[in-house]
């Protein structure tokens, strides 16, 4: 889309033609995309109509009600930050007593919107001069908030008295536009050589405006996080979407955190133990109760608040899984029930599944190098069952063991 069909899509005739748009069916779309040509209205309006109400649909997920009034891109929506995680980065500057954010590289406005809508003001800008007007699209509900056209390279930041109250947010392009897969997902780069803005350029920003922070990969190397700073892992529903490092008076926690946000509950912030797990000896000193951190908790290597809210030890260093023998409410993880652990041996786990009559599995595996789908063949499980088990294969002193547990 240019930035002229953009003007006529979200002005008059355009404009009124999208929001009267009944709700997407895919089913329904070349039909009604054919009677509103019949109705007089340009072709390559109604295809822009319709693709915008289509990502309208997929974006739902994201923005909630607010999805049915945003001007949307497929690249921009699959980059946008979920609504609520937004939220969580817009409470934080606020919290701080900063009063005008940055927004540098806003992409199509999420976390703008976020802050916008706390009564932040936002100066957006991106690189990119179709993608920076849909953002001001979207910030229309706030006139005093603005997006428009300009380079991250370029940002002077105001200096002095001027500085005061004013933060920095950078959000740099992680994946490859345009390359997408079957789905419509474009592909992701996990490197910190490959973001854009450049990493010293964020680094830059944070010197210039101490109040940054930036949304990175999950896969931000912990040895990367600077000095002083907090490098926040968050998971939504228990996937990971980001790593988000913070600056200056926008640190809560300095070094790693995570945060757990599930839909309907509040958020959990989860900080480091005050020692390093132990592990386990042997097999025979697995506890009755399992443990399975959130993955935000892992990829912060955070297994230590877990071992501190338990009283356990994990099972061996970097697999996660914690045993324990308190059966304890952790909100950031989950906990099982041990039903048998033993020594990983297909034979005798199948044996085993034969006898008590299990015919369905969920398997779990972490720290080992076991093609699920092929151990499934393996085991010969009658088809159509209706008595399930969990196996969880993992390692106990670097030996593979298999722990058939029960969600608790």
């Amino acid at each position: 889309m240019d930035l002229a069909l953009l003007r006529q899509l979200t002005t008059g005739e355009g404009w009124g033609l999208l929001q009267s748009l009944p709700p997407y069916d895919e089913g329904q779309a070349m039909a009604l995309q054919q009677r509103l040509r019949e109705a007089g209205f340009d072709a390559e309006l109604v295809a822009a109509a319709l693709n915008q109400s289509r990502l309208r649909a997929r974006a739902v997920d994201k923005f909630g009600e607010f999805a049915r009034g945003m001007v949307l891109t497929s690249d921009g929506l699959e980059q946008a930050t979920r609504l609520s995680v937004a939220a969580q980065h817009a409470q934080r500057f606020r919290a701080a007593g900063i009063h005008t954010v940055y927004d540098l590289g806003c992409g199509i406005g999420a976390d703008a919107m976020a802050m916008a809508g706390l009564d932040l003001r936002v100066r957006a800008i991106d690189a990119d001069e179709v993608t920076a007007a849909i953002a001001a699209v979207n910030l229309r509900h706030w006139p005093d908030s603005t997006a428009g056209h300009g380079s991250v390279e370029e940002f002077t930041a105001p200096a002095g008295g001027g500085a005061r109250g004013v933060g920095a947010w950078l959000d740099p392009a992680r994946r490859t536009p345009g390359v997408a897969d079957v789905a419509g997902r474009t592909r992701r780069l996990f490197s910190l050589a490959d973001i854009s803005p450049s990493w010293d350029t964020v680094q830059a920003v944070a010197r210039a405006l101490p109040a940054t922070g930036a949304k990175l990969s999950p896969g931000l190397p912990h040895a990367a996080v600077p000095a002083g700073a907090e490098a926040q892992w968050t998971s939504w529903d228990g996937e990971v979407v980001e790593c988000a490092v913070w600056w200056g008076p926008l640190v809560r926690h300095a070094g790693r955190t995570a945060a757990v946000l599930r839909h309907g509950s509040p958020a959990v912030i989860v900080t480091a133990g005050a020692q390093e797990p132990a592990t386990l000896g042997n097999l025979a000193e697995v506890g009755p109760w399992l443990y399975d951190p959130d993955r935000a908790v892992l990829r912060a290597g955070l297994v230590s608040a877990l071992t501190d809210a338990t009283g356990g030890v994990e099972l061996d260093t970097g697999v996660g899984y914690v045993t324990s023998t308190r059966a304890v409410d952790v909100p950031f993880a989950r906990r099982y029930a041990v039903v048998e652990a033993m020594p990983f041996n297909v034979k005798a786990l199948r044996g085993w599944l034969r006898d008590r009559g299990i015919d369905r599995l969920t398997i779990k595996k972490r720290g080992v190098s076991v093609d699920a789908d092929l151990l499934r063949r393996q085991l010969r499980l009658p088809p159509k069952g209706r008595t399930e088990a969990t196996v969880v294969l993992t390692r106990v002193r670097s030996n593979q063991v298999a722990l058939v547990v029960r969600p608790a």
